[in-house]
Order: structure tokens, then C-alpha cells, then sequence
């Protein structure tokens, strides 16, 4: 039973938005395809776990923090006996551990070491229990998802769970006894209740507004659209067609994340959306899907969340 859903986090869509609006130094580009290659990995292996027992209580994607110290756990199933805290790598490639060193072999380069990794998050969270009230035993995982992974290594690690061994390490969870109760739920309230969201802006790459280029994005792939027929936008890449107003809806809501600090205005809109020449389209669905704020020409919009 999955109690906490996994969602993509706020660093990785808001560098989606500017990989598609502005060219980015190529350590950026890296750094935004291994997030979402990690994504990727997790969600398969989230896939991958549908066909758990009922009985375990799944969480995915906590960030927690512990005598100042933040950790972030990957899953964490819930059993009456026991916690598995589970760390998903989507690592692709031939990679080689010698001792604590890992190294990938094609293009040769040192890496962190992911079972150090895994150790300092099953201490903080076992802390982290302690000063809840509770005390289960750990089982930590390092699960490795993706079928072209080969590690070699010269000595056997039972944490590791290499792609062939997924079926068999779930069909082991699955004939172990797990029946949650009242106190395994309440367990993962309380940890979803201290789970953060860690402002994203300090890991972005500068930016301003002028830099970055104007228009609605395709939401199927990502390219800023260039033709408009009627009240459809068409995308010039791949052929997409959506309707105006959810097209800006969905620019609005990327407008509101790249800069936080601006006010919502038709204007402003009207400028970033670009290619729908209409203002009084623009003023029309900002009227109808958000809250507008004052009554003169200067008035402004927000969420109707706020």
C-alpha cells in the first residue's frame, strides 16, 4: 500500500524549463540529464514494487533531517517486523569496486561510493526512529534498476541488488510475514509530516528573464511553440496541437516558478507567452483560472490556492 507518492521534484522541472529556453553550459546539461536519468530509475523501480504485498506500507521520496543533518530515502517499506530502506541507483555501464573506491570504466572516472551513502542514511533515519519512540530493525538495500548495469566487484555485499536479483529479492519480501498495524501507519504519518521541500533556486544556474526565450512549451516535447490556428497553439517540432487556454495556464504556472518575485499581470503575460497576439485572450484565462487582485489597470493574479 503506498502511502506517499513519488513526484518530480521542483529542481528538475524548473531546469526542464530553462534546458528549453536558454543554451546552458554543458556542466549544467549533465548535471540535469543525471537528474532525470535518476528519476527515471525510481520510477521503474516504484513500478517494479506494484507487485509487493498489500501488507507493507510503501513510502517513497522523504527528505528528512536529524540533529541538523538532512538525509533523502529513495522508499521505505513499512512491515510489522522490520523497515527496508531502499536506495535506487539507475547507474548504466560497467563499473568497478575495489575496496570503498568505485569507478566507472567507460569513460574511466572515480564516483562516490553509494554504499557509504546508504550507511549514513540508515543511521540518521535509525536516529531519527530512537528519538520518535521507535526502535525496528533496518534493512538497507542498494537497488539497482537498470538492465545494462554490471558491476565488478571481489567481494559478495548481500545490500546490493543487481537487476537479475530484483524478481527474486521481491518474491523474498512477499513470503515474508508483514501484516501492518495501527503503529506502522502512524509511523508513516509522522515521517511524511517531517518530510521538507528544499527550496530548489540555489541549485539552478543563473538566469534573468530577458535571456530567456518567449512563448508557451509544448507539453509533449518540450519545444516553445510556433504557429497558432484559431484557438490552437501547433507545435512546429512534433506536430502537437493544444488549446489555447491550457497552453497558457501551463506557462503561467512556469512563469510563477522561474520567478517567484514578479507579479502575474496580462501584460507580463502576454509578453511571455508571445505568440498568442491577443491580450484580451490572455486577460480572459487569467480572469477565469486564477485570482485576480485589485481592480484598476495595474491589478495583478495569483493562485486561487493562495
Amino acid at each position: 500500500m503506498v502511502i506517499k507518492h513519488r513526484q518530480k521534484s521542483l529542481v528538475i522541472k524548473l531546469m526542464s524549463f530553462l534546458h528549453a529556453r536558454m543554451i546552458l553550459p554543458e556542466k549544467e546539461v549533465n548535471n540535469y540529464l543525471n537528474l532525470v536519468k535518476g528519476f527515471e530509475g525510481e520510477q521503474k523501480s516504484d513500478t517494479w514494487l506494484e507487485e509487493l504485498s498489500k501488507d507493507y506500507l510503501i513510502v517513497h521520496d522523504l527528505l528528512l533531517e536529524y540533529n541538523h543533518s538532512k538525509f533523502q530515502i529513495d522508499t521505505l517499506l513499512i512491515a510489522y517486523e522490520k523497515i527496508y530502506l531502499l536506495d535506487v541507483k539507475n547507474y548504466e555501464g560497467d563499473y568497478c569496486a575495489e575496496g570503498d573506491k568505485w569507478n566507472k570504466l567507460t569513460p574511466k572516472k572515480e564516483i562516490k561510493n553509494p554504499l557509504h551513502q546508504l550507511d549514513r542514511c540508515e543511521t540518521l533515519l535509525r536516529a531519527l526512529l530512537t528519538n520518535l519512540g521507535y526502535r525496528y530493525p533496518i534493512e538497507s538495500y542498494l537497488i539497482f534498476i537498470n538492465p545494462e548495469f554490471h558491476l565488478y566487484q571481489t567481494t559478495i555485499n548481500p545490500s546490493i541488488i543487481f537487476p537479475t536479483q530484483l524478481n527474486r529479492f521481491l518474491k523474498k519480501l512477499n513470503e515474508r510475514p508483514s501484516k501492518s498495524n495501527k503503529r506502522q501507519f502512524n509511523l508513516a504519518e509522522q515521517l511524511i509530516s517531517l518530510h521538507t521541500i528544499e527550496s530548489p533556486y540555489p541549485y539552478l544556474p543563473a538566469y534573468d528573464y530577458d535571456q530567456l526565450e518567449k512563448g508557451p512549451l509544448c507539453s509533449k516535447c518540450f519545444s516553445i511553440f510556433t504557429e497558432m490556428k484559431g484557438l490552437k497553439l501547433v507545435c512546429g517540432h512534433c506536430g502537437c496541437q493544444e488549446e489555447v487556454e491550457s497552453a497558457v495556464v501551463r506557462s503561467v504556472d512556469e512563469f510563477m516558478l522561474l520567478f517567484p518575485d514578479r507579479k502575474i499581470t496580462t501584460k507580463g503575460i502576454h509578453e511571455w507567452c508571445h505568440i498568442v497576439k491577443s491580450e484580451k485572450t490572455i486577460r480572459r484565462v487569467l480572469k477565469k483560472n486564477y485570482k485576480r487582485i485589485g481592480s484598476s489597470i495595474s491589478s495583478n493574479y495569483v493562485s486561487r490556492k493562495d
